[in-house]
């Protein structure tokens, strides 16, 4: 018994001291955790480790203990999450005094507020802290910049309890998906991840309702989402590009973006309009203009093509002017279509073109980056001509989204034990009848790597293998590119910015 109220003081010290729980607010948290535990009894109980910098340690403690007792039926991953979210909202404030303080912290300062939210989430255990530490992230020295690299490993597999019940358990349209408001909140489901502890934050764009959380699983920092009040399906349009502007007007500490709202280009969610920002500088934010292009109409707005693997376009100026621009530039790519570089802006009614937007602010002025994207598909590229090929599936086969456009690569979480087992053969000179073959699928690049590198070790295999993915990853978007970085492709791209320059003239 002293040993569960020793863990329960421990996460109600915590609490206080991470700035979850005010003082005057103890004895209530106690006794909702003491209720969830189905605790009666309670006993003064001396608390001498308060140096806790995550809940995480102190949740797993009282968690076995639950299961011991019987609360947990399964102690599986998706069940301790439920029941360690549940005993997180037990210290956290209602959505309405988090909402009043944002906006006490907000009318002093911006990022005072989306610090004292960050910090927030990251107490609250809703940002996965220890988890995310499991991340494999380096940095790749590319052409291009450093670009990122994080192999997810943060997000856990389902053990095959946790299948058992998913084949089972009930679904439910409630919440409709995994942005929507009502996620707020929810204690979760086999089905849906639990939200006790999560909260939100109503902002107003171009005077309508949105709101401003954080990932749970954040990519980079301060990795924010901004949602519509409404689930209504993404949607390219010059309101798209007004409520970028708008978002960087109200956080200049920011940058946001949105994901392309096509299939294949697009984001993951694609029923739910949203955006991604944070306080992160990518590669993409780094690079260079390589060649300026003019507007008339628009004499104090500079423009350029981007030096990056994709097709980029930058705008910097005034709000109104980046916004006509890129509106411009989008509505003339819808249909733009050029069979000398295989750009059909559609195949039939089913259209094709669209594209990744960033926006984040230069001083006093707006910068927006504008990304084409095309997501047919041919015989020879069924999962998409602009998407990475087949040959580079071993890498990455998932969507080129908002993220990857900007430089940093989310790779699947199989790549860590795979890349472990690759050093391994290339210290070795591994033939490959003696391999594995559920990694036969890297025995291309592994002749290549060792073809490039004669002198392989155990000291240097896993700077070389780190460095060969980043290789990848520019192939990969260079892929994802409409307008290739060969000369045919720059006069096309030329081509396509003269159809912009004359509709703006």
């Amino acid at each position: 018994m002293a040993d569960i109220l020793t863990a329960v003081e421990q996460l109600i010290q915590y609490g206080v001291e991470s700035g979850l729980l005010p003082r005057e607010d103890i004895v209530y948290a106690r006794n909702r955790l003491l209720a969830a535990l189905r605790l009666t009894e309670w006993k003064q109980v001396e608390v001498k480790d308060t140096s806790f910098t995550s809940p995480s340690p102190i949740l797993e403690t009282i968690l076995d203990w639950a299961y011991e007792r019987g609360l947990l039926e399964t102690n599986t991953t998706t069940e301790r999450d439920i029941w360690g979210a549940k005993l997180m909202d037990c210290l956290m404030p209602r959505p309405s005094e988090v909402i009043r303080e944002f906006y006490n912290q907000y009318h002093q300062a911006p990022k005072q507020a989306t610090d004292w939210f960050y910090s927030l989430s990251k107490a609250s255990n809703y940002i996965q802290t220890a988890r995310i530490a499991k991340n494999k992230q380096w940095k790749a020295k590319t052409a291009y910049g450093e670009l990122d690299i994080t192999i997810n490993l943060s997000k856990p597999e389902k053990d095959p309890k946790e299948i058992a019940k998913l084949k089972d358990a009930p679904t439910s349209s409630y919440p409709r998906c995994l942005l929507c408001k009502e996620n707020e909140g929810y204690e979760g489901t086999w089905h849906h991840p639990a939200r006790s502890n999560h909260r939100v934050i109503p902002i107003a764009l171009l005077d309508e309702t949105w709101y401003f959380q954080y990932s749970p699983y954040v990519y980079y920092n301060e990795h924010c989402i901004v949602f519509h009040a409404e689930h209504v399906p993404m949607k390219m349009e010059r309101k798209t590009f007004a409520r970028l502007l708008d978002f960087i007007e109200k956080f200049p500490h920011y940058f946001i973006g949105s994901n392309a709202d096509l299939p294949i280009v697009g984001g993951s969610i694609l029923a739910h309009d949203h955006f991604q920002g944070g306080n992160y500088t990518f590669a993409m934010e780094k690079a260079e203009i390589e060649e300026y292009i003019s507007f008339p109409s628009f004499p104090s707005l500079t423009a350029g093509i981007v030096r990056w693997p994709m097709s980029v376009i930058r705008l910097c100026g005034k709000k109104e002017e980046v916004l006509e621009a890129a509106n411009c530039i989008y509505e003339t790519w819808q249909t733009y279509s050029d069979p000398s570089v295989d750009i059909y802006a559609n195949s039939g009614d089913v259209p094709h073109n669209t594209v990744t937007p960033i926006a984040r602010r230069r001083g006093d002025l707006f910068e927006m980056d504008i990304v084409l994207r095309n997501n047919r598909t041919s015989e020879e590229h069924p999962y998409g001509i602009f998407h990475p090929h087949e040959e580079l599936h071993h890498i990455k086969k998932e969507n080129i989204g908002l993220i990857e456009v900007m430089g940093l690569a989310v790779l699947p979480g199989r790549l860590a034990s795979e890349l472990d087992t690759l050093a391994t053969y290339l210290v070795r000179n591994t033939k490959k009848d003696e391999w594995d073959e559920a990694l036969f699928k890297h025995w291309n690049w592994y002749e290549q790597i060792g073809a490039a590198y004669p002198n392989i070790t155990e000291e240097n295999v896993s700077d070389i293998l780190q460095h060969e993915v980043g290789q990848c990853f520019i192939t990969v978007l260079e892929h994802a590119g409409v307008f290739k970085r060969n000369e045919k492709g720059k006069q096309a791209f030329r081509t396509f910015l003269r159809k912009v320059q004359e509709k703006l003239s």
